[in-house]
């Protein structure tokens, strides 16, 4: 079966479907990959074994005449490369590529990966948004959602008919690449790390705050932030005003790493503030590496941790109660700090290993393809 996958960058494709796309090719599907292009485009391709297929799409914004041409290439996209089933991706995709698909004759599945701002943002175009999810979503013979809120509220709006949705335990995490060290050693002096875009939305604003008042309780600890400045959209935080808050120097920005394993093996406590999630694969990622976590108290985050065991939650949009809970953790003795970061582990085995999520996938795949199979 020829099975694609869209999403709205190919770096997502990369950083996130990666072991996906191995499965798909494992059960001897052939995969193709359709985003815009980017620096990872080449390896879906080179790396990956993907037929990589670029598609022009602005990720951000509500454009009827931008949103139509997108829908019209979708269109022409798939009765060209006439995949068997197309798994959809972030907003877009989800939206205008499943209303291609329906018009191509083609089944799709669809992976509702956190609401961004449609559902923080009360405004025209938030509305519209839910309108066009409205529509799309009657077309799917699938729809994943990363946490049980998610679907609730979808559920409630009316966006999709409970029949075609089902629960995935985020992307999953790989338990053998993400480990944790043989050994548990403390930092010193400690280390907290937050991996996310700088984007308001992630939290980062309350972050500096807060690594300003750990910092202050706590002089010399180290408070780090990987992840890629994106002033698109107006959601991000422009480049000027970061640089102006680094200026204070209380945060270590490390840019971007295609090795973040090596980051999080070297930091004693990963931090996400974020106002909500799908479920963030970094605190998975964190939670297998037996790292404790301090995260909000919003759904995607609070499924990452249960209070008290294997982090802390704190209250969204409260940078005096993140630092305080990320105090609570820098001051646990090593013995106590290393007993969180073992619940963690066993948190990620249990209810996040990405086998769970490949093994959703090629049930599903195999299902609505099965007509076909039949066919041939």
């Amino acid at each position: 079966m020829r099975v694609a996958l869209v999403i709205n960058t190919s770096w997502n494709i990369w950083n996130f479907r990666r072991s996906l796309v191995k499965a798909l090719q494992a059960a001897g599907h052939e995969v193709l990959a359709i985003a815009p292009p980017d620096a990872y485009s080449e390896r879906l391709e080179t790396e990956l074994g993907c037929r990589y297929v670029p598609i022009l799409m602005e990720n951000k914004g509500t454009n009827p005449v931008k949103d139509a041409a997108l829908t019209r290439r979708f269109y022409q996209l798939y009765r060209r490369e006439k995949p068997d089933v197309v798994l959809h991706y972030t907003i877009k995709p989800n939206i205008y590529g499943t209303i291609a698909a329906r018009l191509a004759g083609i089944p799709s599945i669809n992976n509702v990966s956190g609401l961004g701002t449609v559902f923080i943002v009360k405004n025209l175009v938030s509305k519209v948004a839910l309108g066009l999810y409205r529509f799309a979503f009657r077309f799917p013979r699938r729809v994943f959602f990363q946490n049980a809120d998610d679907r609730q509220l979808f559920l409630e709006n009316g966006l999709v008919d409970p029949r075609i949705t089902d629960l995935l335990p985020g992307s999953g995490v790989d338990t053998h690449r993400f480990r944790p060290a043989a050994t548990f050693q403390r930092q010193e002096p400690f280390v907290f790390l937050m991996i996310a875009r700088v984007l308001y939305e992630k939290g980062v604003e309350e972050y500096f705050e807060a690594a300003r008042l750990v910092r202050e309780a706590v002089p010399g600890t180290r408070v780090q932030l990987l992840g890629g400045v994106d002033e698109s959209g107006g959601v991000g935080v422009k480049r000027a005003v970061f640089e102006q808050w680094l200026q204070a120097g209380h945060i270590e920005y490390l840019g971007t790493s295609d090795d973040v394993a090596a980051q999080i093996r070297q930091a004693d406590c990963v931090v996400l503030p974020s106002y909500r999630e799908g479920t963030p694969k970094t605190l998975l990622e964190a939670a297998a590496m037996g790292k404790p976590i301090v995260t909000t108290d919003v759904p995607g985050c609070r499924e990452t941790v249960v209070d008290g065991q294997n982090g802390l939650l704190c209250e969204v949009r409260n940078a005096p109660d993140l630092a305080a809970k990320m105090l609570q953790v820098l001051r646990l003795p090593a013995p106590e700090l290393e007993q969180m970061g073992r619940a963690g582990r066993r948190l990620a085995e249990t209810r996040f290993d990405e086998r769970l999520v490949l093994d959703k996938y090629l049930h599903i795949v195999q299902e609505v393809t099965a007509p076909l199979s039949g066919r041939r």
